[in-house]
């Protein structure tokens, strides 16, 4: 196994610390908006799919001891970088991590009470090339409508799949979900109050026939850009978590 030089950063106001690649992706704003959308009720069993350093699984485990959570990540070196993590936030005894293929039908990772997931946004050719060291964790051949198609079999009835996505992606995330997964929320991750969305934010729950809520999002940044507004700090700092109700 290759060697990665990690840093030690702490996260949540300093309530969880993560060890990460130097150098490559790191946690940044998505995957703590992606941890603060996850439904976590007292006795769920919760998963990740393509987990990386566990951040995400950490940051909603944090939120309620009563949970339990598997994450599954296919590159070994960063899921045994994610075992660390779970070892330095002392959550061994609710938090599994596993070396694997989230979308392979044929592993025994079982049904789920709650799945979630921030996918690689880009196919080859789209967005901006990453650094070589990113590049597993933003391009990817796999279709977003793959990774739905796959996960909403691991739900159990009344289960959500959780994501966040570019917002340009939803016309295949809703296309996808047909047939599948129904009463689909979406919150709009807006840079600023007067820009578009660039991100969403989507859920949707297995057996479900309620129609489609579009809610009112959430702006990251004041008017100015300069810096978070109140309620994304808050987000961020793990003070509270994103509104499905408006």
């Amino acid at each position: 196994m290759t060697a990665i030089e990690v840093t030690e950063d702490a996260l949540l106001g300093g309530r969880l610390r993560i060890r990460q690649p130097a150098r490559g992706y790191r946690v940044n704003v998505d995957t703590l908006l992606l941890a603060a959308a996850v439904e976590a009720r007292d006795g769920m069993r919760l998963m990740e799919a393509g987990c990386g350093v566990g951040a995400a699984l950490i940051a909603v485990a944090v939120r309620n001891e009563n949970i339990s959570l598997l994450g599954v990540e296919r590159e070994s070196n960063i899921a045994e970088i994610a075992r660390e993590n779970v070892a330095l936030n002392a959550m061994v005894h609710r938090i599994e991590i596993a070396t694997g293929d989230a979308l392979d039908k044929a592993a025994d990772y079982g049904v789920f009470d709650g799945v979630f997931l921030n996918p690689p946004f880009d196919a080859d050719g789209e967005g901006r090339a990453p650094a070589e060291a990113r590049h597993h964790a933003h391009v990817t051949n796999i279709a977003v409508s793959q990774w739905i198609a796959a996960l909403a079999d691991r739900l159990s009835g009344g289960a959500a799949l959780t994501l966040i996505h570019r917002a340009s992606k939803l016309g295949e995330i809703m296309s996808a979900l047909e047939g599948r997964l129904g009463g689909v929320e979406i919150v709009p991750i807006r840079p600023v109050a007067s820009e578009p969305a660039k991100r969403i934010i989507v859920r949707a729950r297995k057996g479900s026939r309620a129609p489609l809520r579009l809610l009112r999002g959430l702006d990251l940044h004041d008017a100015a850009g300069a810096k978070y507004t109140r309620e994304t700090d808050a987000l961020l700092r793990g003070e509270t978590l994103i509104r499905w109700a408006n």
